[in-house]
């Protein structure tokens, strides 16, 4: 069993075997737009944030529960002062994302060990 596998089961677990309404997929792999589009549940959403590493949509996983897709790139700078502001006062727990801690000056370290999988999002410190 691949791990996209387990997601959409856990989510349909969740569920009742029905599928989440709506579901985010920000920059994934092909794995992961997989996985959003098939733990969305039939007539549900998916948001596509950024800009994803796939070449072709599987659409399988679309038409045959229409699910919708849509997307464009995520416009980071509009929202980036809120929420560091949001952070800094405590009002968002952003750890909850991060799985790997390293150091400011080891910035290269962290995309390698996202792009080898090793993390998922690398919380740098200064």
């Amino acid at each position: 069993m691949k791990a996209r596998d387990e997601g959409v089961e856990q989510v349909m677990e969740m569920t009742g075997g029905v599928g989440a309404d709506a579901v985010l997929e920000c920059v994934g792999t092909e794995d992961s737009v997989a996985q959003a589009l098939r733990s969305a549940r039939a007539g549900g959403m998916v948001g596509w944030v950024g800009v994803p590493h796939v070449t072709e949509l599987p659409q399988e996983h679309m038409f045959w529960k229409n699910v919708g897709l849509r997307g464009g790139p995520a416009p980071v700078r509009a929202y980036l002062p809120d929420l560091l502001k949001r952070v800094w006062d405590g009002t968002i727990e952003p750890g909850k994302v991060f799985d790997l801690t390293l150091p400011l000056d080891h910035v290269a370290d962290a995309y390698a060990a996202m792009d080898q999988r090793r993390a998922t999002k690398v919380l740098l410190r200064p």
